[in-house]
């Protein structure tokens, strides 16, 4: 089971993640790698660079992840059905429109969440989840034009926390919050791909074991973002600091699926992280809509 990270010992947190001293490993690398994931990198940058700048708990089910396919014919073979109808009802591309035909207002948001929305934020990531029970999750980019319409970019399948969602997070309940939450940080196991957010490359992004499913969650740190959920913005994805306490869960991000409900972040593709990575820029004050879709519609 991952728990929170933290850098000092206190790791008993609730959400979704471990990380290991360095000591654990004294090279520093903490291999819970299969060794074929190094003829993988290659690849996925390749394509994560093919694919383009667009718009992104615990979840990933690609064993080509890197590769940027959304479903390969080996990720279909251990896809549960339910997983593999969501990928494909949200993997179609964003329609093409002029500035006129862009919406004013983010589609399915509603005034209550819009009014939490900075004046300031050009781009909003939307994570907005099936149902308030559910762990499947759609992605989207959002971007503001100069004349203040919003273009999407295109809609990725994702997962959020078991139990779905909740308006009053605590730790260790198996749900994601709700909410609009400014997105300040990244970092990972992996090296910096190109990202515009101050990006924090460290070792001791590390999770060990198996998701709910039986899936297993090695790579799931690879690449993240922190959610400013509970946290101080401007520190690293690991600062275990918690402005409203402990009991309030923290640790929440966004990182690399592993084809599996997480502890309480939202997941996304390897490839979909770099492009998120490569387009979330600080001066357009990005932030993430997260919950359900009833929900962000109030």
């Amino acid at each position: 089971m991952l728990t929170e990270p933290r850098d000092d010992d206190d790791r008993d947190g609730g959400d979704d993640r471990e990380v290991r001293d360095e000591a654990d490993d004294p090279n520093g690398r903490g291999r819970h790698r299969r060794p074929r994931r190094t003829r993988r990198r290659t690849a996925a940058f390749a394509a994560a660079g093919a694919l383009g700048l667009v718009a992104l708990g615990a979840g990933y089910a690609v064993a080509g992840r890197h590769s940027g396919d959304a479903a390969s014919a080996k990720d279909a073979e251990h896809t549960p059905p339910d997983q593999a109808s969501h990928a494909a009802s949200v993997a179609q591309p964003a329609p093409a429109h002029t500035n006129d035909a862009l919406p004013t207002v983010i589609p399915g948001i509603g005034p209550k969440t819009l009014a939490a929305i900075p004046a300031t934020t050009r781009q909003v990531l939307v994570a907005s989840g099936r149902s308030a029970n559910s762990s499947l999750t759609t992605v989207t980019l959002w971007s503001r034009t100069d004349d203040g319409h919003w273009k999407a970019g295109q809609a990725w399948p994702a997962h959020n926390a078991l139990h779905g969602w909740t308006r009053d997070h605590q730790a260790g309940d198996l749900h994601s919050p709700i909410g609009v939450f400014t997105l300040s940080d990244a970092g990972g196991f992996e090296s910096d791909p190109g990202s515009a957010l101050p990006y924090h490359h460290s070792s001791k992004f590390r999770a060990g074991g198996v998701g709910f499913d039986g899936e297993p969650l090695d790579e799931a740190f690879d690449y993240v973002i922190a959610i400013d959920y509970n946290r101080v913005p401007g520190t690293s994805p690991l600062d275990g600091t918690q402005p409203l306490g402990p009991s309030r869960g923290g640790g929440i991000w966004v990182h690399v699926d592993h084809g599996g409900p997480t502890h309480g972040c939202v997941s996304i593709s390897a490839a979909h992280m770099v492009q998120l990575l490569r387009t979330l820029r600080p001066a357009d004050h990005p932030v993430i809509v997260m919950g359900d879709s009833a929900a962000l519609a109030t």
